[in-house]
């Protein structure tokens, strides 16, 4: 079965826009980006910006980001997928990347939660967007302790 994507989180003042790869069982689940409890995205990106998302509601969260000037999206539109390893991604659909300086005209960095996203920051580097491929904040990620993830996770807001 064909599992389809969400929509982008951001405005025209968006200067910084975090990729994921695609949304897991949890996330499409409840409609929400890094809705599994144990994804550590929210503490991460909170941490980076200093406030405490993941005490918020998701609205909240969304709009605190987007007052930070950070947007969320996936590299993926679409795939097909059992379960939610980023290994068992089929017949995947990308996203729209020619549509980013429309729909982000601000837009200079793009951030790639995990390196199945970041394959596509080549690409976007082409584009001339700043580019920065982050640990995944999922919790099969398990290599790196969350301080050793949030060194580089502070990263998100530099512009080179």
């Amino acid at each position: 079965m064909k599992l389809a994507g969400f929509p982008p989180v951001g405005d025209e003042a968006t200067r910084t826009l975090i990729l994921g790869s695609f949304p897991g069982v949890a996330s499409l689940a409840a409609t929400q980006y890094y809705a599994h409890p144990r994804n550590q995205f929210w503490r991460l990106v909170g941490a980076a910006i200093g406030e405490p998302l993941h005490e918020l509601s998701y609205d909240e969260r969304l709009a605190r980001l987007i007052k930070h000037g950070i947007g969320l999206w996936d590299v993926l539109a679409a795939c097909e997928r059992e379960g939610s390893l980023d290994a068992a991604i089929r017949n995947a659909s990308p996203n729209d990347f020619a549509a980013f300086h429309v729909r982000f005209p601000k837009l200079r960095r793009v951030c790639f939660n995990g390196k199945t996203s970041g394959k596509f920051a080549p690409v976007l580097a082409a584009a001339g967007y700043d580019t920065l491929v982050l640990p995944s904040s999922s919790a099969a990620n398990a290599i790196l302790s969350f301080d050793q993830k949030l060194r580089i996770w502070r990263d998100i807001l530099t512009t080179q």
